[in-house]
């Protein structure tokens, strides 16, 4: 069972999953899904697109593996049939294990250096929450100065709304309509909004 990587996002494709693309050439492109098979058709590049692997490992999103990490002699592949060797694979498993141990490694280090950034901005508000608290009392007096500021206005804007009503009963202009007739006269009138 060889599992394959998509030709876009880099995702593994299962057996009997996803789309096979065989250009005229011969050369064949395996997509994950519609969405990795479309966006190849209209020729979009992997690097460009942010849901990608290959943009995010590009911006230091995505923790990059080197090539040797890859296990990639092991994910190779064999026509040949490689005979029992009981050193080879003594070999081979402690490679594997030397390579998950370097794997958590770089993991470990990778988190810590994304995690840096937020420790720091955190520490940084809450020393800014300490200053504020030692000087809230500076504060209070602007904030009261604010709000008798504000208060003052709106007792001016109050005094302005009195002065500009208007005295008696308020009435909409309406426009009417008139039927004229033949022999002069006017026969109904109609209100027109």
């Amino acid at each position: 069972m060889r599992i394959e990587n998509c030709h876009l996002c880099s995702r593994p494709i299962y057996p009997s999953k996803g789309i096979t693309f065989i250009r005229n050439d011969a050369r064949t492109f395996r997509f994950c899904r519609s969405k990795c098979h479309k966006n190849f058709k209209m020729k979009r590049q992997p690097r460009k697109l942010k849901w990608t692997k290959t943009h995010r490992a590009l911006r230091g999103k995505e923790m990059i593996v080197d090539q040797n990490l890859l296990l990639g002699q092991f994910a190779k592949k064999r026509n040949v049939p490689v005979k029992y060797d009981r050193g080879l694979v003594e070999r081979t498993m402690k490679a594997m294990e030397r390579i998950e141990e370097i794997r958590a490694r770089r993991e470990r280090v990778f988190t810590r250096r994304r995690l840096s950034g937020k420790a720091v901005r955190d520490k940084k508000r809450m020393e800014d929450a300490k200053v504020v608290a030692s000087g809230e009392h500076l504060i209070t007096k602007d904030l009261a100065d604010m709000d008798r500021v504000k208060l003052g206005e709106a007792a001016e804007d109050v005094q302005v709304a009195k002065q500009s009503q208007v005295l008696g009963e308020e009435r909409l202009r309406q426009k009417s309509k008139r039927r004229m007739l033949v022999n002069g006269g006017a026969e109904e009138e109609m209100d027109v909004d």
